[in-house]
């Protein structure tokens, strides 16, 4: 008999959805701001359509993939198709106390802001058609079986121990290792290495930072799946550890040369990043260190992008990638049971094979991740083209692949 469904619950994953569904207008804001006029709208509606194609995508059969009964513990049944079966009851494998459809519903807002956080990668090039067609791909292909690995009754990762919160090697991992797979299969920009590329609007990118520290609240405290003292601790370790990652990135670019505030921004985000598998694990003095760790790996990680001449527009795999990974060992190493019985002790607290288990989930999910969408921007590239033509780079994606002009 299912438990009766708890009113304060179900409100506190219903406003969590909607923070995280705010979150991807907010990386549309985020990503605009980094690129030039001529592409803004373009960048835009990378973010903005994933709404409506993974929003159609997760009903029809997404869903079910990841979360429909195990098959093997590679990926779901389809008992969920078009959402059958799912209901107001609760579904007690995850949620207990809220509709099952709220979890779903939850869930929909993960996956689509996951490859929508790709498109940072190949901004400025990428042929709007393409993006489409791999997007759809991809969210069926990699992130529902590895959403199925991680997160459901039965997943292989997660029969490994691994633990990942809110979506460090679910969401951050595939898509930094994805972004770095599809910069290395299209073309450069033009120019790219002889001219500075400016960021057009960084007032932009600040006002989409800030909406996605705020949006984090519900993507790692609506992770909680409950109103309750764990969503309060997922919260403030959100907090901390994009507070300490922000004032670290700071400073070192600070003893470099300027503290500049598109710096700052990212260092918050990158926090954001790397506390999102360990929000439910660790105390606030852990996720502070953790922030403050993930800084300086994904700085340098963007120098040595430069340094390889890579064209990885908003660098995605610095940020998302490798501060997914750290996050993902990070909580091998500081989680505690004192604060999530439900979860894992760590390193620190004498479990070495908690350790053991994130690394292996991260390097699984990372490396398949990688591999499919290599592949799958290969194929593309040799039918329908990956990248537009260098003259309608020249122009602006917004007119050429749009019609339209962002500023009069």
């Amino acid at each position: 008999m299912n438990a009766p469904i708890n009113s304060g619950d179900t409100a506190w994953v219903l406003i969590s959805t909607a923070l995280v569904l705010m979150m991807t207008p907010a990386l549309a804001f985020f990503y605009g701001g980094m690129v030039r006029k001529k592409n803004i709208l373009s960048t835009l509606n990378l973010s903005f359509v994933m709404m409506a194609l993974i929003g159609v995508q997760w009903v029809l059969f997404g869903y079910s993939l990841a979360f429909g009964k195990s098959q093997g513990g590679l990926i779901g049944g389809l008992n969920y198709l078009g959402f059958a079966n799912v209901g107001e009851t609760p579904n007690t494998d995850y949620a207990p106390t809220i509709p099952h459809l709220a979890f779903a519903a939850y869930q929909m807002m993960f996956a689509v802001i996951t490859p929508a956080l790709i498109s940072g990668a190949f901004v400025e090039r990428v042929r709007f058609k393409a993006y489409v067609i791999f997007s759809l791909l991809w969210a069926t292909l990699v992130y529902s079986p590895v959403a199925h690995w991680v997160w459901a009754v039965g997943g292989f990762i997660r029969n490994l121990g691994a633990l990942d919160f809110a979506g460090g090697t679910v969401v951050h991992i595939t898509a930094g290792l994805s972004a770095l797979a599809f910069a290395l299969a299209i073309r450069k920009r033009r120019h790219f290495g002889n001219t500075a590329f400016e960021p057009h609007n960084i007032p932009f990118t600040v006002l989409g930072a800030g909406l996605l520290w705020a949006g984090w609240f519900g993507f790692n405290g609506g992770s909680a799946l409950a109103a309750n003292g764990l969503a309060v601790q997922a919260i403030v370790n959100s907090n901390s550890a994009a507070a300490a990652a922000a004032l670290v990135w700071m400073l070192i670019a600070w003893r470099e040369n300027k503290p500049s505030v598109l710096g700052i921004v990212t260092g918050a985000v990158v926090g954001l990043v790397a506390i999102t598998p360990a929000a439910g694990f660790v105390t606030p003095l852990s996720a502070m260190a953790i922030g403050a760790i993930a800084a300086p790996i994904s700085y340098y990680a963007i120098k040595l992008r430069h340094k390889f001449g890579l064209d990885e527009s908003l660098d995605v795999m610095a940020c998302h990638g490798t501060g997914g990974l750290w996050g993902a060992i990070a909580t091998g190493i500081f989680a505690s049971k004192a604060i999530n019985p439900a979860g894992a002790d760590g390193l620190l607290y004498g479990n070495g094979q908690l350790l053991v288990a994130q690394i292996l989930g991260a390097v699984i999910a990372g490396a398949f991740a990688f591999g499919v969408t290599f592949t799958l921007a290969k194929v593309l590239q040799a039918t329908v083209g990956l990248s537009v033509d260098e003259r309608s780079e020249e122009v602006g994606l917004d007119i050429s692949e749009h019609g339209e002009r962002a500023y009069a």
